[in-house]
């Protein structure tokens, strides 16, 4: 174990917004044709879950568990496959027309960090409903979302340095816009070798090996995934190769809510980037929701 999955273990992550935020979409979440008694127990463990958690877990850990205790008792979960290659596809299209955009930018880097802070909507695990009217609208502001100077001057200082960098992806759709930022790094900084973290099994719409393949990730860098599946990046569970890619990194970028909440005060160079989808994220940043975040470790102790 390293000193920094040790560290991360000793964070206290549970929050009560989150824990109530938990229930209310996972209590009620079972079959409506089963038995009484069969809801009782299944909420009972649900419970017994939240309550006997540590109060170091994460959230994403806990609702890993849960969902194993809905296959156990009810069959296969939630089944994101067509959503998964709906959204890379829908943004895909789009692909050559958000290349241009970039291009065009005064500032290419950033308008390729904006678009993909953007795309972080496109999640099913925090959002009840993904809106594709409201993605768009989104999108189409893109150049409107605000990113911290200071944090922004601070990671092209980093990536000018840099030798290793490894990006920790997060759901379909939005990886399609993660692989034209990362596209555009490689551009700027060329002597920069990156590495993708992906997930190593099915997790609400996030990103595995299969949707890399159909996104082309592997094409533009080289393409690992994270042993586990948490809807985020849990050190205590992570590959050796993941872990490797990890240790060896100059600066790295975690995309997404759950990342953050799984990595934050790790102690690496890590630059979290997210759309604040919940009022805990707006909260704590102080921003209004949908809201785009470019935030580095450093930043994250009082988090």
């Amino acid at each position: 174990m390293t000193k920094e999955t040790k560290k991360i273990q000793e964070i206290h992550r549970l929050r009560p917004e989150c824990i109530t935020c938990t229930c209310d979409k996972y209590l009620r979440k079972y079959p409506e044709d089963v038995p009484e008694e069969a809801k009782i127990d299944y909420m009972q463990r649900v419970m017994a879950l939240i309550a006997e958690a540590p109060k170091t877990d994460a959230i994403p850990v806990i609702v890993r568990d849960i969902d194993k205790v809905r296959r156990e008792m009810f069959g296969e979960a939630d089944n994101y496959t067509r959503i998964k290659i709906h959204f890379n596809q829908i943004i895909m299209e789009k692909e050559e027309e958000f290349r241009r955009q970039i291009a065009e930018a005064a500032d290419p880097l950033k308008m390729a960090l904006q678009l993909s802070m953007i795309g972080n909507y496109i999640d099913f695990g925090a959002m009840k409903n993904v809106d594709e009217k409201k993605l768009n609208q989104l999108l189409g502001t893109a150049k409107e979302q605000k990113v911290d100077e200071d944090t922004y001057s601070r990671l092209q200082q980093d990536l000018s340095k840099a030798e290793r960098f490894v990006f920790f992806t997060d759901n379909c759709g939005e990886v399609v816009l993660d692989k034209l930022l990362i596209e555009e790094i490689k551009k700027r900084y060329p002597q920069i070798s990156v590495s993708i973290v992906v997930r190593g099994a099915e997790t609400l719409n996030d990103v595995t090996r299969m949707d890399a393949a159909q996104v082309g990730l592997g094409e533009i860098a080289y393409v690992v995934d994270n042993g586990n599946d948490v809807a985020g990046t849990w050190l205590p569970e992570l590959s050796e190769e993941a872990l490797a890619r990890m240790e060896s990194a100059d600066v790295m970028m975690a995309k997404g809510q759950a990342n953050f909440e799984t990595l934050r005060c790790c102690g690496k160079n890590i630059y979290y980037l997210f759309l604040c989808k919940c009022h805990i994220f707006s909260d704590m940043f102080g921003v209004e929701p949908f809201s785009g975040m470019l935030v580095h470790e450093r930043d994250t102790r009082n988090s």
